[in-house]
């Protein structure tokens, strides 16, 4: 019996039911996907839209990008000698960078279809080590101290106060015009070491040449550690480069030298944490007391250090090291024992120096230094692009701190996380606690410079993924430039002002110089004043507060044009009743303008 007469019909092909509309529906959209995978298998596949995420249009990265090549002609015509209004150069590359951000996919396209260098250039310039770069960055710091020498030949205000310290050691004995007890030994105990040597100003800054090179080294070796080598170098130059460090290279003082110390302080601290076992510890107590005694003000920055280390870390993870943290403590504690000594017997208490340094800030209210740091920031702390690598490195290290806030401080340990919460919590504790106790000053805040640098050229280099190498190599021709133009910028723009001081109270103070009988120079300018004349020097408040000079003093009490705190006529006819007083005029040579003293001998 054979088939039946429906199933034969049904399987042969000719008696097929034509597809019905429903049917051809499927069909159509399975050919479509197959031409439409057959036409583009060879053509390269594009990244995938996120939905929800609108791609930056191409102009903003183009004008970020227009901006930054703005940014580079204006430090080319600064380093070419090409004034500026005011010598104020502009912001640009703050400007640029949230463009840059926005439209950054755009950018490291265009970063990627730029050519390369020859191979040839490319070996070579692989094949140059780290150390020799950074060993190059630090003569490009000499060279800018020396080159700053020639704009401010004459020592500072502030400088001087240490300079007389370190006169009077060297030569045994008093005059130190401008000292006060509260200001820390380390800095004029290095002053005299040079003094002995050669007594001059430029022996006094070769010092701090010395610590800033010290402090520049140090900040290489340490971000090194937290990052690569080729980005610490890219790390000093971009520190170098800064506005605020800058100007303060060439002068004789302690903020460069005790950053050094304390970013040792801080690395020690991670490597306690970060390295099971460490001793790390151990090392701790002769870099803070170094910087301790070199300055006084590094008191905040170790309070605020601290805090921030506890809070990055946890109070469990420092206790787990309790013998190695205690053993530090005491050695800490012991090396302060002279100082609390000594401010036991100036102020009859062991923290009274420090609360006699603090009490000396010219603050108007309680917390206006927070509000100069936070009007000031990035921008006059850094520089242009210096600035632009801190809000980036502040910025980096919010995510790490918001991480520890959900999971806790005891959770298990991320040594990169938590380090870079421990120098984000620091930058800003330290611009915090200074900024409440103190007045601002960009040398205050060295040390928040230098981590939120190292953490800004991090996120800037995990940001640019294989573009990195192109990009830094171009932050860092760009910074090479802003350190030629910031150079010109503190020469022509800060520190004519000082010179022009100078100009009016170096002539006088050499006019007054100490001629072997005991002198007294009563001024509103005695810390330089009894510099170059040799002479003890006070201010017209102090004179009247102490008791009266010894019998045959030669007083002088000099008064200008346009001087500050310096008494009236009759107030000066006061000082000087029953004396016999010689007058004499120096032409103006100043912006203080002409000179008046009034000479007299003490008669005890």
């Amino acid at each position: 019996m054979g088939r039946p007469a429906l199933l034969r019909s049904a399987r042969s092909p000719r008696a097929r039911a034509p597809p019905t509309r429903e049917a051809a529906r499927p069909a159509r959209c399975v050919l479509t996907a197959r031409q439409t995978t057959e036409s583009t298998a060879e053509e390269p596949a594009g990244p995938i839209p996120v939905p929800g995420k609108r791609p930056a249009p191409p102009w903003a990265w183009r004008t970020g990008a227009a901006l930054t090549a703005l940014a580079a002609l204006q430090q080319l015509a600064l380093a070419c000698g090409l004034p500026l209004p005011g010598w104020q150069p502009w912001p640009l590359l703050l400007a640029a960078a949230p463009l840059l951000w926005w439209g950054r996919a755009g950018l490291l396209s265009g970063l990627a279809a730029l050519p390369g260098p020859p191979p040839a250039l490319r070996a070579r310039l692989a094949a140059v080590p780290p150390g020799a770069l950074v060993a190059a960055v630090l003569g490009l710091a000499a060279l800018l101290w020396a080159a700053l020498q020639d704009h401010e030949p004459w020592i500072g205000h502030e400088e001087s106060v240490y300079a007389n310290k370190a006169r009077s050691w060297a030569e045994g004995g008093p005059p130190a015009a401008g000292w006060g007890e509260y200001r820390p030994p380390g800095l004029p105990l290095l002053g005299t070491l040079a003094l002995r040597l050669h007594d001059d100003v430029g022996a006094l800054r070769a010092v701090t040449l010395l610590l800033a090179l010290a402090m520049l080294a140090t900040t290489y070796l340490v971000a090194a550690r937290w990052t690569t080598p080729h980005r610490a170098v890219l790390t000093v130059l971009l520190v170098l480069c800064g506005l605020g460090f800058l100007r303060r290279l060439p002068e004789f003082l302690n903020d460069i030298g005790s950053t050094g110390l304390l970013l040792v302080v801080v690395f020690l601290l991670t490597r306690a944490q970060e390295r099971p076992g460490s001793r790390a510890l151990l090392a701790l107590p002769p870099f803070v007391l170094a910087a301790f005694y070199l300055r006084y003000g590094v008191a905040g920055n170790l309070a605020a250090i601290l805090l921030a280390a506890l809070l990055a870390y946890g109070p469990r993870a420092w206790l787990a090291q309790g013998r190695r943290l205690a053993v530090a403590g005491g050695v800490v504690l012991a090396g302060l024992v002279p100082h609390f000594v000594h401010a036991t017997q100036v102020t009859g208490s062991p923290l009274g120096l420090v609360f006699w340094a603090t009490s000396q800030a010219e603050r108007q209210f309680v917390g206006d230094g927070l509000l100069y740091y936070l009007a000031i920031f990035p921008y006059r702390l850094a520089g242009d692009l210096g600035g632009v690598l801190m809000a980036a490195g502040l910025v980096a290290a919010y995510p790490a701190v918001r991480r520890l806030r959900r999971k806790g401080a005891g959770g298990e340990p991320v040594p990169g996380a938590r380090r870079r919460a421990f120098l984000g919590l620091t930058s800003v504790l330290i611009f915090v606690l200074l900024g409440v106790a103190t007045d601002g000053e960009p040398r205050f805040v060295y040390l928040p410079v230098v981590l939120l640098t190292v953490l800004g050229v991090q996120a800037l280099a995990e940001a640019a993924g294989e573009q990195r190498r192109r990009l830094l190599a171009a932050v860092g021709v760009l910074a090479l430039l802003t350190a030629a133009g910031t150079a010109r910028v503190v020469a022509h723009g800060a520190m004519p002002g000082p010179t022009g001081q100078a100009r009016s109270t170096v002539p006088v103070a050499r006019a007054l110089a100490h001629d072997g009988d005991p002198c007294l120079l009563v001024t509103g300018y005695e810390p330089e004043t009894g510099w170059y004349s040799g002479c003890d020097a006070v201010t017209y408040r102090q004179y009247r507060a102490a008791p009266p000079p010894a019998a045959g003093t030669r007083v002088a009490f000099i008064r200008y044009a346009h001087g500050r705190h310096q008494p009236g006529d009759r107030a000066l006819a006061e000082l000087t009743r029953g004396l016999e007083p010689t007058v004499r005029r120096f032409p103006a040579t100043g912006v203080l303008g002409a000179a008046t003293v009034v000479t007299v001998r003490a008669r005890g």
